[in-house]
């Protein structure tokens, strides 16, 4: 490999079957070592290294971003650093072009659900602002206005990843922004609405859901709501 390598580089390094992030912690008589960020250390003598073992990190990766479509690193391993990065700075959405990635926090993050989350992102198009699950709902509601069409949101994910929340925070999203285009005279009916598919949940709930190995209340049953 004819790359010159320099401590501290950042870089992709294969193990396993899979790019880790790792960093050049020395460079010196023709040897390498290289740490992963998950605790790894791995040396090599630098003529035996080749493209397919080591590759330069991108600055896309290196300092994260908000839609992935734009990594230039395209392999599993940038998709989850750059998750894990946005992770740590307490970001748990993230965009692959129209497609919202989110991580199941596991804590109620202040502020991120409130009524002011609500008005800002019913203000803007998707991908004009932060990644969020607003975002995805407010762009369902301006379709179904615009094309007079009915919309569907896929939410995909394994037990424990967030389905049901992340269902209840789209229909919080949407009754909040169908409350707020009615008139005074259907606004009691709409807070009904609003009301019932938000609190049928954890009736729903109780019945059931059950534990599983990655998640004490797993949703055991599907709803349908029309």
């Amino acid at each position: 490999m004819d790359n010159f390598f320099s401590e501290g580089d950042r870089v992709w390094l294969r193990e396993d079957d899979q790019y880790q992030p790792s960093t050049v912690s020395s460079c010196s008589g023709g040897v390498v070592v290289f740490a992963t960020d998950y605790g790894q250390v791995y040396t090599y003598k630098q003529n035996a290294l080749t493209r397919q073992k080591v590759q330069p990190m991108h600055h896309s990766s290196i300092r994260g971003v908000e839609d992935m479509a734009v990594l230039e690193d395209l392999h599993d391993g940038a998709i989850m650093h750059n998750l894990h990065l946005r992770y740590q700075q307490r970001h748990i959405y993230t965009y692959i072009g129209s497609i919202l990635a989110a991580v199941n926090p596991y804590q109620t993050l202040p502020g991120l659900y409130e009524r002011p989350a609500v008005e800002l992102y019913s203000r803007h198009h998707l991908g004009e602002i932060s990644p969020h699950i607003f975002a995805v709902a407010n762009e369902c509601y301006r379709s179904l206005w615009k094309r007079l069409q009915n919309q569907c949101v896929l939410i995909s994910g394994e037990s424990g990843a967030g389905k049901t929340e992340s269902t209840k925070l789209i229909l919080r999203f949407l009754s909040a922004m169908s409350q707020h285009s009615q008139e005074a005279l259907s606004k009691d009916r709409t807070s009904h609405v609003e009301e019932a598919l938000l609190e049928s949940s954890p009736i729903m709930e109780a019945f059931g859901n059950a534990k599983t190995v990655y998640n004490n209340n797993s949703s055991r049953f599907g709803k349908f709501v029309q």
